[in-house]
């Protein structure tokens, strides 16, 4: 068992060298109030392996830093649309 155990711990270990921080910047052009960025980045933040999300009223994006073995783009792209707040990602 204790080998086992062992084997796992270094299979996940291996894993997570494979895992790359990422930075993608979201345009929310649906954003009209101040308030709308405390909407947004709960959303954001609520998706796993998301460390951080700061977002602009002034700017109308977002740009978050997540864990690319644990959630995608795409991902962040769908928890602002189903918050209200259609976004794109900017390139």
């Amino acid at each position: 068992m204790k080998k086992i155990l062992i084997t796992f711990t270094l299979l996940l270990a291996s894993l997570s060298v494979w895992a790359k921080p990422q930075i993608v910047t979201l345009d929310l052009p649906s954003m009209n109030c101040a308030m709308c960025p405390i909407t947004v980045k709960k959303a954001l933040t609520k998706v796993e392996g998301v460390s951080s999300a700061e977002v602009s009223y002034e700017k109308k994006e977002a740009v978050v830093t997540f864990d690319d073995a644990k959630t995608t783009a795409e991902a962040l792209v769908k928890a602002t649309t189903n918050a209200g707040y259609p976004s794109t990602i900017k390139e």
